[in-house]
């Protein structure tokens, strides 16, 4: 199989690595220099220091334009940029005639009163004729590169897509399981790096264990709200893309969100703890649109709104805590 990797940062760098040693693949960066360095050194040292890229996997740049050509030469294209490059990447592929799917989890956030749109909703929008899905689930880049153990999620309402994307990244040490649930896999993506804030922010305030096990679960809530009145199926949250994701990305050592809402604890402001991640920090740029979204629809998500309070600057930490915990008693639902 021919796959087009578009996009090489980290996680669309570890993707390629992943899969160079079964399929031809070849990866695409926006930047030239950055493909030049990639090609010389064998490795991203910008993004994925440390991983030596295999030489079955070849690294390309070129411009926009010229996309459409290139698409035509694989069997299946996978967009790996942030999410506000997801839009502008389809509608140059949209008349490709090939098979896309798209790594990148959250909520577009256009600024207006529609903000909120789904990966698979602007997929309708910018290139509606393409057969499409989505890649997610629990993983950091740096041990999908190392080959340890992964399991994802093959999102997609085609069968076909579905089957592609087992067929592409299905190995040995990355097994990837199928679902029909596209609009609850994307949910899960999109709301749990949100919710790996606010986790962040519990762990830096030293609010112990318990605090924990109660913002993810009650997180888990919150997310499963919201992606049921989306359509999603409930049993979708406890899975890969749910649960899984959210533990991991509220977790883990090497989640950039969660190192957010820790460096939030320490007080430092957001803008200095954005750019000393080096990377996105995708629950950055869409909690608003998923606080928006959600409010149109009446779902309710107290904590997901407490962390855009926090990165608007409206209350300090241990206030923001504090506020949640006043919240009145109600029936766990």
């Amino acid at each position: 199989m021919n796959i087009l990797m578009l996009g090489a940062g980290a996680w669309g760098t570890a993707l390629a690595v992943s899969a160079a040693d079964r399929h031809a693949v070849r990866l695409w960066a926006r930047d030239a220099g950055q493909a030049r360095a990639m090609n010389a050194a064998r490795e991203n040292r910008r993004y994925l220091p440390g991983v030596a890229l295999p030489p079955a996997l070849s690294v390309c740049s070129g411009a926009g334009g010229e996309l459409p050509a290139l698409a035509a030469m694989h069997d299946l294209l996978v967009i790996a940029t942030p999410l506000a490059g997801l839009r502008p990447m389809l509608e140059c592929l949209a008349g490709c005639g090939r098979p896309v799917a798209w790594l990148c989890k959250g909520m577009e956030e256009s600024g207006g009163h529609d903000s909120g749109w789904l990966g698979h909703e602007i997929q309708a929008q910018a290139a509606p004729r393409l057969d499409s899905g989505a890649l997610s689930g629990p993983s950091f880049a740096q041990e999908v590169a190392q080959g340890l153990p992964t399991a994802l999620v093959a999102a997609s309402r085609s069968t076909a897509v579905r089957e592609l994307l087992v067929a592409a990244f299905h190995g040995s040490s990355m097994r990837i399981y199928a679902n029909d649930d596209l609009a609850g896999v994307e949910v899960g993506g999109a709301v749990k790096n949100v919710l790996a804030i606010a986790t962040g922010l519990c762990d830096g305030l030293g609010l112990g264990m318990n605090a924990r096990a109660a913002l993810i679960t009650r997180g888990l809530a919150e997310m499963t709200r919201l992606g049921v009145a989306l359509g999603a199926r409930a049993e979708t949250f406890t899975g890969l893309s749910g649960l899984g994701d959210l533990v991991l990305t509220a977790t883990g050592d090497l989640s950039r969100n969660r190192r957010v809402g820790l460096l939030l604890a320490e007080g430092r402001s957001l803008a200095d703890a954005v750019e000393s991640l080096g990377h996105v920090a995708e629950g950055v740029h869409c909690a608003r649109a998923i606080v928006q979204r959600a409010g149109r629809l009446g779902v309710d998500m107290p904590i997901a709104r407490s962390v855009v309070e926090l990165l608007d600057g409206r209350g300090r930490p241990r206030e923001i805590v504090a506020a949640l915990m006043r919240r009145e008693a109600k029936e766990e639902v």
